[in-house]
Parts: structure tokens; sequence; C-alpha cells
């Protein structure tokens, strides 16, 4: 018998549960229970650094297969609006049917799910940062851990040191070889060194510090961003637009339920060069920031790039 699709698993479980709302969270939390053994190769993939942080990475394929997810039943509807989106099955109407609204006390009696439920951890948006980062940009991603750091130089040395993620772009991947060896030959750029610092929330007790610890971990890169889920008002974006102006630092707002439809608020102001004398220093202190850079220079090396070493 073969395995259902994704998707499939999700109609099935909305069908057997008619007018019952689940956000994307919930909704992987069943289906994984109810398939273990079609998650089993993919549960032990180094890169989840636990349960959490896998049942994560599930909650965002399911928001990038929402349009999915309604092809295989024309009675299974998501809302986006209020916040969680959330997905239910309803027997009785079809997707584009015009019909009566549910009223509100009816509407409140189907939405089990609460804001709180969907709250992630900073921990939690490592592996959906890294899944967006991967698909929509095409990069290859690190996850640098300060736990791996000497701290040789004692309590505090290296606060605002280690950016979260960090990744390579290798802007020569599809070009020809003989463009290739000009490039290298005449010192030209191959690669872009990408560090990104993530947040939970930007609001406006934490938007500048928040900011310019960005600015301290992730201004040798190429690009540097700073990345959250939310900023709480306008008087805050105002803020990020003006640091963001002078310092360079980008703004990634993350969609942690569906990262395709994240948004670059603010492009980074891109570096001819990278600061390798901040790269030396954050590389003698953590292991992981070595081993990125072992693989960057892999790929200066021999122009290849095995795509297993990366995205964890």
């Amino acid at each position: 018998m073969s395995r259902l699709s994704q998707s499939q698993k999700i109609v099935e479980l909305l069908k057997v549960n008619p007018n019952q709302k689940f956000n994307a969270r919930q909704i992987a939390e069943q289906i994984v229970e109810s398939h273990p053994e079609d998650y089993r190769d993919k549960r032990q993939n180094p890169r989840f650094a636990d349960e959490k942080a896998f049942i994560s990475q599930v909650v965002a394929e399911i928001g990038s297969q929402k349009d999915q997810i309604v092809k295989n039943d024309s009675h299974v509807f998501w809302q986006d609006k209020p916040r969680p989106r959330v997905y239910w099955y309803n027997p009785e109407k079809i997707v584009g049917e015009i019909g009566p609204e549910l009223d509100e006390s009816e509407d409140e009696n189907l939405v089990i799910s609460t804001i709180a439920e969907t709250v992630f951890s900073e921990h939690d948006l490592y592996p959906i940062l890294i899944d967006y980062l991967k698909t929509e940009l095409k990069l290859y991603c690190q996850r640098i851990d300060e736990k791996r750091s000497k701290n040789s130089r004692g309590s505090g040395g290296n606060q605002w040191l280690h950016p979260d993620i960090v990744a390579m772009q290798p802007v020569d991947k599809e070009w020809d070889e003989l463009i290739r060896s000009c490039v290298k030959k005449g010192a030209g750029q191959s690669v872009r060194l990408w560090s990104f610092e993530v947040k939970k929330e930007l609001t406006g007790s934490n938007a500048r510090k928040s900011f310019f610890q960005a600015v301290s971990n992730s201004s040798w890169a190429n690009e540097g961003y700073l990345v959250a889920t939310s900023i709480s008002d306008s008087s805050v974006e105002q803020e990020l637009r003006m640091l963001s102006a002078l310092h360079g630092i980008g703004v990634i707002l993350l969609n942690p339920e569906n990262p395709t439809e994240s948004e670059m608020m603010l492009p980074a102001k891109s570096r001819a060069d990278v600061d390798w004398q901040s790269v030396n220093r954050i590389l003698v202190e953590n292991a992981d920031f070595k081993d990125y850079i072992e693989l960057v220079s892999t790929y200066y090396q021999t122009g290849r790039v095995r795509a297993r070493d990366w995205n964890k």
C-alpha cells in the first residue's frame, strides 16, 4: 500500500473531524503521531536538535502546502485572520461556493486553537528560517551554537559575538567554468557570506538592543540581517528603517507557519568584502563557525558544494 502524501494526511485528519478547526502545529503533532513510520527517517536528521525543532519543520511545511491541501479536497478550507491560520473540513460546503457566514458564537465553538499554542521559541525559529533561506534564497546555511564556544576571554568576553545562523551564497554555481576561472584568477567574488540574528519579536523595549546585537555579530558578512516574527508597531518599524539606513543591517519578517510568505522588509546594504579579521575572531572561539568557514574554504578550492554538509 502506497504512503499518503503529507497533504493527503492532513485532509484525512480534517475529514474525520468535520467542522473542527486546527492550527498547523496541532495538525503537525497529530499526523506525526498517526504516521510515525513515514516520519522516522526525517526525525533522525541531525539538523533537528529536539522534537520541538522537528515539529516546527512540519508546521512550516504545512503552511507552504496550504493550496495543495485545498486542491486535494474541495471541502477543506483555511483562514488567515484572526491569526493563527486555521484549517477545517466542511462536508456541506465546496470551495468557491457562496453560503451563509458562521455567526460569531458558532465560530468560537469551532476554533479550538489559541494564540498561546502557536507561540514559537527563538530556537523553534532556527530550522524554519533555514528552510526559508534554503528554499527562497538558495542559500547554504549553518546553525551557530554559542554553547560550542571556548569562552577563552572569560564571562562576557564573547557577548554579541555569535550570529544564530550563517549562510553561503555560491554566486558562481551556475557559471561556465571559463568565467569561474577568470573570476578566480582576477580575485573576483565567487561566494557571498550571510549572517542572521534571530528574535521572536521586536518591540519598543528591545528593538534597538536587538538591532545593535545584529550589527555586532553580523557586520563581518557581505549581508547581515535581523530576523523576527513580528514588529509591535509602526514606531518600531520606523526606528528599524532609520537604523538600517545608518548601519546596513537588513530586517526579515519570518512567517513561522508559512515561511514562503516571509518578507525581506529591509534589504541589507551589501558589502563588497568580508571582514576576515572579525571572521577569524569568531572562528577561534566557536567550533560551529570554524566548520562553516571550512565548508566555505572547500567551495573556494573545489567549486563543489555537498548539500548534506549544509542546512543543519
